[in-house]
């Protein structure tokens, strides 16, 4: 693909990004949780989600600029743990405890859609192919 690694820098600063918005409200206890802010009380502490998430986007967005085949074959595992980590924080946002359902906004539904995104476009490295 042509423009592939275009797409996967450009969804790698989208992932970011979304990071900082809103992912979650908790109706019962007054609350919007975030990736940078997972602070609900001492029993429940998401923790930071940005910090894991924003340092798997670096990463991608570097060797998404590296022209070598080793940055293109890291980047394919670097993107399955970035992908497994969007996962993981969708779940885990997104679970009801105690019977308190959170309310999902869109940001957390977008974080596994751009995950996917990048884990193709790692796929589909642009190599010039000596003959």
């Amino acid at each position: 693909m042509k423009y592939s690694q275009i797409i996967g820098l450009l969804a790698s600063i989208a992932l970011i990004a979304i990071c900082f918005l809103p992912w979650c409200t908790v109706e019962s206890i007054p609350i919007t949780l975030s990736g940078k802010d997972g602070y609900v009380n001492d029993n429940l502490n998401f923790g930071k989600q940005y910090i894991p998430q924003s340092f798997f986007a670096i990463l991608l967005i570097s060797f998404f600029t590296v022209n070598k085949v080793w940055a293109k074959r890291a980047n394919i595992f670097i993107g399955f743990l970035n992908l497994g980590w969007a996962f993981k924080n969708f779940i885990l946002f997104s679970l009801c405890r105690t019977g308190v359902c959170p309310t999902i906004h869109t940001a957390l539904y977008m974080l596994p859609v751009i995950a996917i995104i990048i884990q193709v476009m790692t796929f589909l490295p642009k190599l010039q192919v000596k003959s």
